[in-house]
């Protein structure tokens, strides 16, 4: 079955950068700058990258950092933990909105 998300795809996402090379090496250097050690670990940040892939429903990062999380240690149960964090955050925000809805309401009731 053919789908939009090709898995093949994601290891020619350098390619993003041929018609405007500048821009694109600016990202990939900002992106990898990110990414390095520093207050926080690569691995610590492989899981927040997880997590934020979830809730984006990137599938490409899905895949992507799956793998760096279990390239930099992670285990399967730290991985399932930041698919929840970001799970929760995300339904939280949805529910938050809950009181714009219900101030709106209060002010068109009759």
């Amino acid at each position: 079955m053919s789908t939009y998300y090709d898995p093949q795809d994601l290891p020619r996402f350098a390619e993003i950068g041929q018609e405007a090379p500048g821009l694109a090496q600016k990202f990939f250097d900002y992106y990898g700058a990110v990414f390095a050690e520093g207050e926080l670990s690569a691995r610590e940040k492989s899981l927040i990258a997880l997590a934020v892939a979830h809730a984006l429903q990137c599938p490409y990062c899905i895949d992507a950092y799956t793998q760096t999380c279990l390239e930099k240690g992670s285990n399967l149960a730290e991985m399932t933990e930041a698919v929840h964090v970001a799970c929760a955050m995300r339904g939280g925000a949805a529910l938050v909105h809950g009181l714009q809805m219900r101030k709106q309401a209060a002010k068109v009731s009759f």
